[in-house]
């Protein structure tokens, strides 16, 4: 037989669903109460009247009593004055009621004050911006990503940066403080919550963010967070009717066609990081300080990418565009499907959909000049010469991890029948090591115009630098090990740069050094090995996913000049194209390569090459009239000093 609840079961019970109902409930509760304790006063002493009042006094009515009782129960001082044994009796009740009721108050509100700063620092309260950049997910990228995109935004009022990661939200604001010098008017808050579920995404409100930044953790190999992300974006049932502008990185080049299914309603921008970098690696190794170049072409400090249709222009040729601007540097054409083509043909006809592209301090200094006549030297020009007969090289790769094997592959592309690679990597290292040899077999063993040797070895032992001869070769690339933490990683790379620097300086002929960073504040350390170039993977690509964050444009145009099979950037001896100690202006040397089909959008000192504030002496987008005294100076170093680079 069910036996019925007891009266005190059921009020117990009640009271325990009351008090879980939160501050406000507890404060409406006190507030009646209060509001209970008082009209029960105020009716008895309106009633008692003249048996509770002092002797020649008038009763006060139920108003005036209640009036006194909720005086007394907000301030027990209150009863002081009060006459009459009965009246003092009641508003002592009243007072002692009013003790109870208003520290209870107290402590209600305190924990309701705490509880709610606790949830603050929680990260868990959603966002109300608008036009702000969501970044999904926390690596070490997202300390160079602030920051650029902060530069960017350094003149727009009201910038908003939200952050999104599974991460405690006061760290990150520490982490933020610690590493980003905050500037301009950008605001950048953090929230936490995962980007994979549903329903934390919302609180970073990206159905209102104009552009969105995906960043996977550093274990997810297999690209599974960043296509779960998309995913959970693109298909989100309170999307938006408008496409979203998606960046984000993918290390496996097989889950690309994933990642463009999921977001083919969006416009996702994916960037593929190992042959990126494995890219810029074989380049740089063959030409120092192209990594230099890229960077200052990537990030927003100095002279940047924009688009522009210049209706004058139009019928015009992409060779007579190359003179038409004094303070930028044109590098190409975008054509109507959105795609670009950097330095086309010099007969291409500019039609009335093509937009030029350009290096330029703001969208607003892309203009062309007007000049009646271009400043150029012919008499300083120089003809094109015969390309002297490729030889064949020696590369030397030490360490290993994903993106060797297609550096190895990438180095095919530029190098002759007969060249050869010798990779150095110690299997016990890491786990992600050990199956080195054979990964060389099945990725590297059957190239065209190299042969790829391996050699088991501490690559940080100075005695097996030795005897492979490291002097000999023509050029060096030191990889990061996979499978360690970022500073082992690092210092490992370092010894290994000081001994190679100190066989250097020990031999007559010079071979360059290439080496790939994983820290970017490492890299002032490793100066002291004054290497010739360095490859910090993850600044590149975080610098990449900026730009296009705030210029979806640009993925046409960086696609095209990674490329292998488009249009690249090669720096030069000035010397092949001017004559040496004759002053010149940057039109003189944009004409001089224009006639060999190349676009100039620059040079380099290799004076300045060891100074960082001086961007290790690269200037983009030279002033095209003001160049004399700097390629007079230039040549007062030597002739292979100075080079300006360009594409081809």
């Amino acid at each position: 037989m069910t036996r019925i609840p007891s009266f005190k079961l059921r009020f117990q019970y009640f009271f325990d669903n009351y008090m879980s109902k939160g501050t406000i409930a507890l404060i409406g509760g006190l507030a009646f109460i209060s509001l209970m304790l008082i009209a029960a006063a105020g009716l008895v002493i309106a009633v008692g009247g003249r048996l509770l009042a002092p002797e020649g006094s008038n009763p006060p009515g139920f108003l005036e009593a209640a009036w006194l009782s909720l005086m007394r129960t907000l301030d027990a001082g209150t009863m002081g004055g009060d006459a009459g044994w009965g009246f003092r009796l009641i508003m002592l009740g009243v007072t002692l009621g009013g003790i109870f009721i208003v520290s209870t108050l107290i402590g209600v509100l305190t924990a309701g004050v705490e509880g709610k700063l606790d949830e603050l620092r929680k990260g868990r309260s959603q966002v109300l911006e608008s036009g702000h950049t969501l970044i999904l997910g926390w690596s070490a990228q997202v300390f160079t990503i602030l920051s650029e995109l902060m530069a960017a935004n350094a003149n727009v009022k009201n910038a908003r940066i939200v952050i999104l990661a599974d991460k405690d939200k006061v760290e990150m604001e520490d982490e933020i403080r610690a590493r980003v010098e905050t500037a301009g008017r950008t605001k950048v808050i953090c929230r936490s919550g995962s980007p994979i579920d549903l329903t934390d995404l919302e609180i970073g409100s990206p159905h209102k963010a104009k552009s969105i930044i995906i960043l996977p953790p550093e274990d997810d190999v297999r690209d599974t967070y960043v296509i779960k992300t998309v995913l959970a974006l693109t298909n989100n049932p309170n999307r938006r009717a408008d496409p979203y502008h998606i960046v984000t990185q993918i290390r496996d080049a097989k889950n690309m066609d994933v990642v463009r299914m999921v977001g083919e309603r969006d416009k996702v921008q994916a960037v593929l990081m190992g042959d990126l970098i494995a890219r810029v690696t074989a380049q740089t190794s063959r030409q120092s300080g192209l990594s230099v170049v890229y960077t200052e072409l990537l990030n927003f400090g100095g002279d940047e990418i924009y688009f522009t249709k210049e209706p004058s222009l139009v019928g015009k040729t992409y060779g007579e565009a190359l003179l038409a601007y004094e303070d930028s540097a044109v590098m190409g054409l975008q054509n109507a499907d959105g795609s670009a083509s950097l330095n086309p043909p010099m007969d291409t006809i500019i039609g009335v959909d093509n937009r030029l592209f350009a290096l330029s301090a703001d969208d607003d200094t892309l203009v062309t000049s007007g000049l009646p006549s271009i400043p150029v030297d012919e008499k300083v020009i120089l003809p094109k010469g015969k390309a002297a007969p490729a030889k064949t090289e020696k590369c030397l790769v030490m360490g290993w991890n994903r993106c060797a094997s297609t550096i190895i592959r990438e180095l095919n592309n530029y190098v002759v029948r007969g060249s050869r690679v010798l990779v150095v990597a110690d299997p016990s290292v890491s786990d992600e090591v050990k199956d080195v040899e054979r990964a060389i077999r099945q990725c590297c063993g059957r190239l065209a115009n190299q042969k790829v040797d391996f050699r088991e070895g501490d690559t940080t032992d100075r005695t097996l630098l030795e005897n492979i001869k490291a002097a000999d070769y023509d050029h060096v690339i030191v990889l990061s090990y996979a499978g360690l933490g970022v500073q082992e990683a690092d210092a490992r790379t370092l010894v290994t740069l000081l001994h190679l620097r100190d066989i250097a300086e020990r031999d007559e002929t010079p071979f360059s050094i290439v080496s790939e960073m994983l820290d970017l504040r490492n890299r002032q350390l490793a100066e002291v090995a004054k290497v010739d170039d360095f490859i910090v993977s993850d600044h590149l690509i975080s610098l990449m996913m900026a730009q296009l964050s705030e210029n979806p444009a640009l993925f046409a145009v960086f696609a095209d000049i990674f490329d292998p099979e488009g249009s690249e950037i090669y720096l030069k001896p000035v010397g092949g194209y001017v004559e040496p100690g004759r002053p010149v202006t940057f039109y003189t040397l944009v004409e001089s390569a224009r006639r060999r089909g190349e676009t100039a959008i620059g040079y380099r000192l290799a004076g300045e090459a060891g100074d960082a504030e001086k961007s290790y002496g690269v200037h983009t987008n030279p002033d095209g009239k003001q160049m004399s005294k700097l390629v007079t100076f230039c040549h007062s170093l030597g002739d292979t000093s100075h080079s300006f680079w360009g594409t081809k």
